[in-house]
């Protein structure tokens, strides 16, 4: 891969990637960081490649407007937690505030972001452990484990093992939502593939999951612009 600076305001990095397998140039602006690729065929001239990426600057552009700003957590941001708006605040103790709807980051925590990421892990534990239990025993299929992590390229993930993942950012997404993702990977328990067994699994496991993962495929690249870094 080569990187190529589009010339204009603002100056956009393109990331020019060969394949074999393409047979024509293709761009694709990233909703997770704003990153521009630019795949090509193996054997495609740069030159030509680099002239239909200044072709299409307008269009970069335009998909870089559109993409959501990132939000870097702090004392003040307001972040969807688990069904509700909370606004991250400082107090004796770190805890999620319900009732006060606020995410408190204890004034002992020496990062705020770090402190923040650390209560939204432990709740997406909790509710994704919760959720896989219920749909394990609704399937009559235990799985072995369960981990979270950052996932960029999938919200859960089930291993031939009964191993389950999931993307702890899944809390910043609505319950139903959630429930659905649990009952998607647990599904594989029975069906490690997405045939129409496995849908109908789905469908015995969350009635209407439906609407829940449209609802993904249409807001969940926007979970990823929450940034808990300093």
């Amino acid at each position: 891969m080569s990187e190529y600076i589009l010339p204009g305001q603002p100056p956009v990095r393109v990331t020019l990637r060969r394949s074999a397998g393409a047979r024509r140039y293709s761009l694709r602006v990233s909703r997770l960081d704003g990153r521009v690729t630019l795949t090509i065929p193996r054997h495609a001239p740069e030159t030509k490649a680099l002239a239909f990426a200044r072709e299409k600057a307008g269009w970069i552009r335009q998909r870089l407007a559109e993409r959501p700003e990132d939000v870097a957590v702090d004392v003040g941001v307001q972040l969807p937690v688990d069904g509700m708006l909370l606004t991250v605040a400082r107090g004796p103790r770190s805890q999620v505030a319900r009732a006060e709807r606020q995410l408190v980051v204890s004034t002992r925590a020496d990062s705020v972001p770090a402190a923040v990421a650390g209560l939204l892990k432990a709740r997406a534990r909790d509710r994704l452990a919760e959720a896989s239990d219920y749909y394990s025993r609704k399937l009559g299929k235990p799985y072995v484990r369960m981990t979270l992590r950052d996932t960029r390229s999938r919200w859960g993930s089930c291993s031939t093992e009964g191993a389950l993942m999931y993307s702890w950012r899944l809390i910043l997404a609505p319950p139903e939502v959630l429930q659905y993702v649990a009952a998607h990977e647990v599904a594989h328990l029975a069906e490690m593939n997405h045939g129409p067994a496995f849908w109908a699994t789905v469908e015995r496991l969350r009635p209407g999951y439906e609407t829940q993962r449209q609802w993904l495929r249409q807001n969940g690249e926007d979970l990823h612009r929450y940034r808990f870094s300093d």
